[in-house]
C-alpha cells in the first residue's frame, strides 16, 4: 500500500464544509435538465435546427459526453483523501521476523514503533532504513513481559502520534531442553515473555483501538503449537496458548472493529537454521513439501496483509500456518 487506506467517516466530517466547496468549483446539473435548457435559452445552440438524424444524434452524444466529463471531474474532487498512515508497534522488531514485519510496515508509508530488548544499534539500523523507505519510526527499548515496560512503550507511541492502529506480538526467546532437564526458570522465561507479554500489549493496545472502534491485532505464534516438538515444552505451550488467547481476543473484541489474528511461521532462514548442520538440515527439509526453508519476507508479507489491506477486514479469530507446507 502506497499510504494505508484506513478510510474513516470522521476524517471526513473534518475536511469541513470548506473543502467541500473547494471540491466543486462549478456546479453542474443533471443530463435532462441541461437539455432541456439548451432547448431554451437564446443561445446560438438553441437556434439550431438539426435537422439530420445523425446531427441530432451526434449533438446529444457530445452534451452527454460533456456533462459526464463534468460529472466525473467533480466525482474525483469530492473523493475523501486518504487518511494519515497507520501507527504500528511491532515487539522484538530488531532481527529476524520482527525486522521484515517492521519494514514492511514502515515501507509501505506507516509509523512504526520498533521495540527491543537487548539490540539497541540493530533498532535503530530498522529505523533508518524505515524512514529511507519513506517511513516514520520510533525505537522503544522494553521487556515486554514486564508490565512497566509495556505501559512506557505504549506511552511513547501515544506522544508521538497520538493513537495506536496496529499491534504486531512478535517478541519471544526459546530455551529448548527435553522436560525431564527443564529447569522452572527455563520454563517460566518463556511463559513471560511469549505469552504474558503477548497479554500485556494486547491489554494495552484495546484500551486505545476500543475508543476509536478500530484496531488489528496480529499474534506471531509457531506451528510447534499447533504439533510440539521435542524439547520445546515450554515454547510449545506458549504458543499453543497465544493461540487460544487469539480466538478469545477475537471474539472479545470484534463487536467494537478490532480483528486480532495469529500467524504460525514454520523453518524461517534465520541465524540459527544457518547454523544447522547439513544432515540436520536434510531431515528437516524433508517434512517441508515446498523443500526449502521460508524467509522473513514470507512472514512479513502475510502481516502486513492482515494489519492493513481492506481484505482482511473479515478476517478474525483465525490462525495462519505460514510454513511451506509442513503443517496440513
Amino acid at each position: 500500500m502506497a499510504a494505508s487506506t484506513w478510510a474513516a467517516a470522521s476524517t471526513m466530517a473534518a475536511c469541513g464544509t470548506a473543502q467541500r466547496c473547494m471540491a466543486l468549483p462549478h456546479q453542474h446539473l443533471p443530463v435532462s435538465t441541461m437539455m432541456s435548457s439548451m432547448a431554451s435559452v437564446g443561445s446560438p445552440h438553441a437556434q439550431l435546427r438539426l435537422k439530420s438524424p445523425d446531427m441530432r444524434r451526434g449533438f446529444w452524444v457530445a452534451s452527454r459526453a460533456n456533462v459526464a466529463a463534468t460529472e466525473a471531474a467533480a466525482a474525483v474532487a469530492e473523493s475523501p483523501k486518504l487518511v494519515e498512515a497507520p501507527v504500528s508497534i511491532v515487539t522484538g522488531a530488531s532481527r529476524g521476523i520482527g525486522k521484515a514485519i517492521a519494514l514492511a510496515l514502515g515501507g509501505a508509508g506507516g509509523k512504526v514503533l520498533v521495540n527491543y530488548a537487548r539490540s539497541a544499534k540493530e533498532a535503530e539500523e530498522v529505523a533508518q532504513q524505515i524512514e529511507e523507505l519513506g517511513g516514520s519510526a520510533l525505537v522503544c527499548g522494553g521487556d515486554m513481559s514486564k508490565e512497566a515496560d509495556v505501559d512506557a512503550l505504549f506511552k511513547a507511541a501515544m506522544n508521538k502520534w497520538g493513537t495506536i492502529d496496529i499491534l504486531v506480538n512478535n517478541a519471544g526467546i526459546t530455551r529448548d531442553t527435553l522436560l525431564m532437564r527443564m529447569k522452572k526458570e527455563q520454563w517460566q522465561d518463556v511463559i513471560d515473555l511469549n505469552l504474558t507479554g503477548v497479554f500485556l500489549c494486547t491489554q494495552a493496545a484495546t484500551k486505545v483501538m476500543m475508543k476509536k472502534r478500530k484496531g488489528r491485532i496480529i499474534n506471531i505464534s509457531s506451528v510447534v503449537g499447533v504439533t510440539g516438538n521435542v524439547g520445546q515444552a515450554n515454547y510449545a505451550a506458549a504458543k499453543a496458548g497465544v493461540i487460544g488467547f487469539t480466538k478469545s481476543v477475537a471474539r472479545e473484541y470484534a463487536g467494537r472493529n478490532i480483528t486480532v489474528n495469529a500467524v504460525a511461521p514454520g523453518f524461517i532462514s534465520s541465524d540459527m537454521t544457518a547454523k544447522l548442520s547439513k544432515d540436520i538440515e536434510e531431515q528437516i527439509l524433508k517434512n517441508i513439501p515446498l523443500g526449502r526453508y521460508g524467509a522473513p519476507e514470507d512472514v512479513a508479507g502475510l502481516v502486513k496483509f492482515l494489519a492493513t489491506d481492506p481484505a482482511a477486514a473479515y478476517i478474525t479469530g483465525q490462525t495462519f500456518n505460514i510454513d511451506g507446507g509442513m503443517v496440513m
